[in-house]
């Protein structure tokens, strides 16, 4: 087993964001591709930005083990991390590095302990939320107002993480990141 770097947040925290930074900034970092039950939206694409799959076929490999975590983030929708997705970066020597949802985060954590640096992006504001779920221009309006009823839960739960890094500055939250990453990798 080797390390691992979770980043959780709100949806349009700018996690994502940070995340593909880093990964151009340390060599040694791989994206763990969560598997989901839900649509791809724009240009994503399978086997890249997600494992897609019908939420039947999501439900059994959760029944089979499959699952390292996995969570119904909204009704019907499930998010989760493949124990074969860890397993195949682990054995090419990289340290695996997430983009997951904040419970999903949370529980990571817990499984692997010290093996494992949290990191909560946290938004300016849920005002700042709300403009960048909006500025997408990705979602309906019902899933944004499903998205910060969520944020303001997932909030809440920024304590639970190792760092919490505001992103107001999208410049100054990676230097943050960068620094709190380095200083766990030695």
């Amino acid at each position: 087993m080797g390390k691992l770097v979770i980043f959780s947040a709100p949806s349009g925290s700018g996690k994502t964001t940070i995340v593909k930074e880093l990964l151009k900034r340390f060599d040694c970092f791989e994206f763990s591709i969560s598997a989901t039950s839900r649509q791809p939206r724009g240009q994503e694409q399978n086997g890249i930005d997600y494992h897609f799959m019908t939420n039947e076929e999501f439900k059994s490999r959760v029944e089979r083990g499959e699952f390292v975590e996995w969570e119904e983030v909204y009704a019907g929708t499930c998010y989760g991390t493949l124990k074969s997705e860890m397993e195949r970066i682990w054995a090419k020597g990289n340290v695996i590095i997430f983009d997951v949802d904040v419970m999903g985060g949370i529980n990571l954590k817990r499984l692997f302990g010290e093996d494992a640096c949290s990191v909560f992006i946290m938004p300016p504001s849920v005002e700042e939320l709300e403009r960048r779920l909006r500025g997408r221009g990705t979602d309906t309006e019902e899933v944004i107002m499903k998205r910060i009823a969520k944020a303001e839960f997932e909030l809440s739960k920024a304590s639970e993480f190792d760092y919490t890094v505001v992103n107001d500055v999208l410049e100054d939250a990676v230097e943050q990141t960068v620094a709190i990453i380095s200083q766990f990798l030695k």
